[in-house]
């Protein structure tokens, strides 16, 4: 592991954790963003912070990512910090359950949250209460060569009839609809993701999530349905399972593939591979059914004080001040990603530009990524089904049958 601390009076034994003896004053904050960016907002946030705050001595624990994950009930547990960063949705579910995580209605309340952040309530929202503030995400989405549609004639599609001509539109002209790598399985996932949250909705997609449903309800295998058309209609770049997602941007950069259900992530190694912001766009995942409102796919990066903290009066502070529009902005300015306060501002980025328009726009609520929304063992299971459909959807009913005796084993 590794740690990091401001105003840190003495070294920590990089295999020991701080003291539980919080000083009066000081605030102990535990995360993983040990990644240079990350690192770097941080610093400047806890600077900002303490500069408004000069009665309160930030100590910061730094830990590498495996370090982090495998430490974090432990010291929720037995030597809680005032605060600990972690993601929305189902991956904070556990730590609530657990009665690990503090509920902060109250800083949303007085500070108006709901307002500033609503895009991001549902996701922050378990059993009626909100269990953290979130600072920062990114979208998902439909990535495509701008160039190749026009070319062919083809309008950016906005429901799944237009989606399904323009990949038959692009495939009587021999390129491929859709560029994808499922060799690592999670890009799988990302597509599976989107059609359910047409299909059925982000509350039917979370409750599958949590376990509440089969895999083998007929509102899952709608989601299959679905997909089976595209993956019938040869949508799908041939070998995928060979490919990883970087490997799967070649037959795009070469006009070989016109789209990529991906995260922004992916602009950057196009960007690099050479094409430019005139080849290259970007459209919200089609509607499916019109009745169901549009969920995005945004994972949300997250800070929450523990059930334990001992300074939980500095913490509530610290939450205010991160989910202010001004600090935000300058967070994501580092991070390269998208605040969540609607008054924040966004860099010039045209990609970063729409993904803000969307998600802070969006009624339908915030998915967090397949392998982030379900357990370890069903999102591993899940991707594993998902790659061999999309290689054999033919063995639909077997696959579900499957994944519903791990979900039986999983949650019980």
């Amino acid at each position: 592991m590794l740690y990091t601390s401001l105003k840190l009076t003495a070294a920590l034994a990089a295999s020991t954790l701080i003291s539980s003896a919080a000083l009066a004053g000081e605030l102990v904050i535990n995360t993983d963003t040990s990644d240079p960016a990350p690192k770097a907002a941080f610093e400047a946030l806890i600077k900002g912070f303490e500069a408004e705050n000069p009665d309160v001595t930030v100590t910061w624990n730094l830990f590498d990512h495996e370090g982090y994950k495998t430490s974090i009930r432990n010291f929720l547990t037995a030597d809680s910090p005032d605060l600990a960063n972690w993601y929305a949705g189902n991956r904070m579910l556990p730590y609530v359950n657990a009665g690990l995580f503090e509920p902060v209605d109250d800083v949303w309340e007085e500070n108006g949250l709901k307002d500033s952040l609503a895009s991001s309530v549902g996701s922050m929202t378990i059993d009626g209460k909100i269990w953290g503030v979130p600072y920062t995400y990114y979208q998902w989405g439909v990535y495509y060569r701008k160039d190749i549609f026009e070319e062919q004639g083809i309008a950016v599609p906005t429901n799944w009839d237009e989606f399904k001509a323009a990949g038959a539109k692009l495939s009587e002209a021999g390129i491929t609809p859709i560029t994808i790598g499922t060799k690592y399985l999670w890009t799988a996932g990302g597509v599976f993701d989107y059609i359910n949250l047409r299909t059925n909705g982000y509350d039917f997609h979370m409750a599958l999530g949590k376990g509440e449903v089969s895999w083998t309800d007929d509102r899952v295998k709608a989601t299959m349905n679905n997909w089976k058309e595209l993956i019938d209609a040869g949508f799908f770049l041939e070998n995928h399972a060979a490919y990883s997602w970087q490997e799967a941007l070649a037959p795009m950069v070469q006009g070989d593939a016109a789209m990529y259900v991906m995260g922004n992530f992916a602009v950057a190694p196009l960007r690099e591979a050479g094409l430019s912001d005139d080849q290259l766009g970007f459209f919200q995942f089609p509607v499916i059914n019109p009745d169901v409102p549009l969920a995005e796919e945004a994972p949300t990066d997250t800070i929450h004080i523990p059930a334990n903290a001992k300074n939980k009066e500095d913490a509530k502070k610290f939450l205010a001040y991160l989910a202010r529009p001004e600090v935000q902005t300058e967070i994501n300015k580092t991070l390269g990603q998208l605040p969540i306060n609607k008054n924040s501002e966004v860099g010039e980025d045209k990609f970063l530009q729409a993904g803000y328009e969307m998600l802070s726009t969006t009624d339908g609520g915030i998915a967090q990524f397949f392998d982030r929304d379900y357990p370890a063992e069903m999102a591993k299971a899940g991707m594993e089904g998902f790659q061999e459909f999309m290689v054999k959807p033919e063995r639909m009913d077997a696959i579900l049958e499957r994944l519903e005796k791990v979900r039986a084993r999983v949650y019980k």
